[in-house]
């Protein structure tokens, strides 16, 4: 943890904020074929998913790499912002009306990703660790609960 100070990563908050806007108007407002809203099976699961998360989320916005660079498009940060884009996709789908595993895939990976590919991108390995738990849990939590 040498490598690594408490500090605030604007970036991390807006990435976090962006990703999870969509889950806010989803509590807000049902989705017509709204199968999200099913009881999960895989309850344990979603525990270690959701201390996972808030630990991803937190190291993402208060965990800082001296030595990363300033913030700026690079490939690992432009990956973060297409699987955004792609997260984006599947909610638009899946408030059409759409639950296919595609879609429901599509609201499972590319958030993930996102917040693996900025962590990498921060050199931010305290949030890389619980994030890569998370996206297991996320993944097999979709997988368990919606595509069998």
């Amino acid at each position: 943890m040498k490598r690594y100070r408490i500090g605030f990563d604007f970036g991390g908050l807006l990435l976090f904020f962006a990703i999870m806007l969509p889950n806010f108007i989803w509590f807000a407002i049902p989705a017509p074929n709204d199968v999200l809203r099913r009881e999960s099976v895989t309850t344990p699961l979603d525990a270690v998913a959701s201390v996972c998360q808030m630990l991803m989320a937190a190291a993402l916005i208060a965990v800082v790499n001296p030595s990363g660079k300033r913030l700026r498009l690079t490939a690992l940060a432009g990956g973060a912002a297409v699987c955004g884009a792609l997260y984006y996709c599947g909610w638009i789908l899946y408030y059409l009306g759409k639950t296919a595993p595609p879609v429901i895939l599509l609201l499972t990976v590319p958030p993930c990703l996102a917040f693996l590919l900025y962590a990498a991108d921060r050199r931010n390995l305290p949030a890389i660790i619980p994030g890569a738990v998370f996206t297991c849990c996320h993944l097999a939590y979709a997988a368990i609960n919606f595509l069998r």
